[in-house]
């Protein structure tokens, strides 16, 4: 966990990079495809995904060096055709992995926070799950276990198969002539996240579309079908934290409503969307019916709020470069308490941009227990030794914080929601 944590210290500057590119990019061709408030929480999404994965708060049903000493058959060395051979073992399981995210009820709780942006761009890349608390994926790599691949190639692989499927997240590149039958473009991933009833669960490949071609799941993007970004009952909310589990309290909801003892059982396993007769009746729940013609969630915000939430952004990921920068150092106790407090605060502000009136408590709250940790040990998490001035710089973040949640909470207009019709051009 410590290897992958110092990799962060350099791939989130990276990636918040290319983001950033591609705003400006954006900006300058008078095409932009980010709007703030949707950045900032696709971000924020980013940073709760990769503290939860360094923290490692997963239960890991079995590991791939434990299928590798059991069903091993042969013993392969390092060589190229085992990378690539370990390259396409890696891509199939991603393609059946994410076809399972798409088809079963459970299992799209832990996606949908991939789809949930209504907007699709280098930044929605960055929605991953927190709530993908159980870990399989070993299972679906037994083929390469079975065949001996070593679990040093497997474990170098699978980040850089990751962090490979961040670019094709964009408008800005249309279709790439014969790369369209390898691999996965921005063109056919644009379908895969698009609303559409023509494009729904289409292109589940992650970096080779030709699983897609083979088991009947590819669909070209259409120029008479332009894509419409979201999900079909949208999150509402730029919290990531309730995003993630949004779709699973509909789930305990219903399996609580419904008087039928099997549907109680087989509503985690029935497909995605799939509800109780009796509770859709009694409780029916409303997404979109018209992609061509609804609602974005875009509550007005004014510049001062839009500022300061990227101010939030911005600060919380540098507490986190500074925890993955002193991983061994700050030790597991500390992490996981530095790592709440960046949880909470993402909360916070993430629920002030929503414009919540309980928004205020949790951030007074955190800023005032965030001074008192300072007070109470004198320091931050060892800040001090990198900066003579660091819990000095910390301690005034949290009084912005109460300051900026009570302020916000004040002058915000929570009654005027600038909301954005999609309409088909």
């Amino acid at each position: 966990m410590e290897t992958y944590a110092k990799a962060l210290v350099y791939a989130i500057p990276f990636f918040t990079g290319l983001v950033l590119l591609e705003v400006l990019y954006g900006h300058f061709v008078k095409d932009q495809k980010h709007n703030v408030m949707d950045t900032v929480s696709s971000l924020s999404s980013g940073l709760t995904n990769i503290i939860k994965d360094s923290l490692g708060l997963v239960l890991v049903l079995v590991s791939y060096p434990v299928l590798l000493g059991v069903f091993s058959i042969f013993e392969l060395k390092a060589t190229w055709p085992v990378w690539i051979l370990a390259f396409l073992a890696i891509d199939f399981a991603g393609y059946w992995n994410h076809r399972l995210n798409h088809h079963v009820n459970i299992f799209w709780n832990q996606h949908v926070i991939h789809h949930s942006s209504e907007e699709f761009n280098l930044a929605c890349a960055l929605r991953q799950s927190i709530s993908n608390v159980v870990g399989y994926f070993a299972l679906l790599l037994l083929p390469a276990a079975i065949l001996g691949v070593p679990n040093e190639v497997i474990a170098i692989l699978a980040p850089i198969h990751l962090f490979a499927q961040f670019w094709y997240h964009t408008q800005h590149i249309g279709k790439m002539g014969w790369l369209e039958y390898i691999i996965v473009t921005p063109s056919q991933h644009r379908v895969h996240h698009a609303i559409n009833p023509e494009y729904i669960d289409k292109n589940l490949g992650q970096i080779l579309c030709v699983w897609d071609r083979m088991f009947g799941t590819f669909q070209e993007e259409l120029p008479t079908v332009p894509p419409r970004y979201g999900v079909l009952k949208p999150a509402n909310t730029w919290n990531p934290i309730l995003i993630n589990f949004q779709h699973v309290w509909r789930l305990c909801k219903d399996a609580w409503r419904t008087t039928s003892w099997y549907d109680k059982l087989r509503i985690w396993f029935m497909p995605t969307g799939w509800r109780p007769q009796d509770v859709v009746k009694k409780y029916p729940v409303h997404g979109i019916d018209n992609v061509y013609h609804f609602k974005k969630y875009r509550p007005e915000a004014s510049f001062a709020l839009k500022v300061y939430a990227v101010f939030q952004l911005l600060f919380n990921t540098f507490l986190m470069l500074y925890m993955f920068y002193n991983y061994s150092e700050i030790g597991l106790a500390g992490l996981l308490q530095f790592g709440a407090f960046v949880f909470v605060g993402i909360y916070g502000y993430t629920t002030l941009m929503d414009k919540k009136g309980y928004a205020v408590g949790i951030e007074v709250f955190r800023g005032i227990l965030g001074i008192a940790l300072i007070l109470g040990t004198g320091d931050w998490f060892g800040i001090n030794g990198l900066w003579s001035f660091g819990s000095i710089m910390v301690s005034c973040y949290f009084i912005i914080t109460i300051l900026g949640g009570i302020y916000f909470t004040m002058k915000e207009d929570k009654e005027s929601p600038d909301t954005t019709i999609n309409r088909i051009p």
